[in-house]
């Protein structure tokens, strides 16, 4: 068994630097989606949803495309200047997903609601990036 174990490891070993790519391309990408979802600016969903003025919708919609696209811009530059693009993202997702909790789906705290979608998974991962950024 421990054979098979330690040629497992060899395997993945060669492509385990390919798993932060991974998530940071899942959350960028996703989150991108997100906001790209709500062009042309401003968008009137969150204006007749939430009654956002259209500077905030238009914000709103320009922070979620804005930092999909660089936290994934982020994670190829190298030294502190991508370390802070990140961290800047990550933290830009943070916040709109927590007033998407506290807005959108307040009805969901700590229920199986929430972790069930996609939404704690958004957050959490951004958590990730704040937290860890490029290292």
């Amino acid at each position: 068994m421990e054979n098979l174990d330690n040629r497992i490891n060899k395997i993945f070993t060669n492509i385990q630097f390919l798993s932060p790519w991974l998530i940071r391309f899942g959350l960028g990408i996703a989150f991108g989606i997100h906001g790209f979802s709500k062009f042309p600016l401003p968008p009137e969903s969150l204006i007749n949803y939430f009654g956002f003025s259209p500077f905030l919708a238009s914000l709103v919609a320009l922070a979620e495309f804005g930092s999909g696209l660089f936290l994934i811009i982020g994670g190829f530059i190298k030294g502190p200047i991508g370390n802070l693009i990140t961290r800047a993202s990550a933290l830009t997702i943070v916040v709109v997903m927590t007033n998407a909790f506290i807005f959108a789906h307040r009805d969901w705290f700590i229920t199986t609601k929430l972790f069930t979608s996609e939404q704690i998974f958004l957050f959490m991962i951004g958590l990730y990036f704040l937290i860890k950024g490029n290292r």
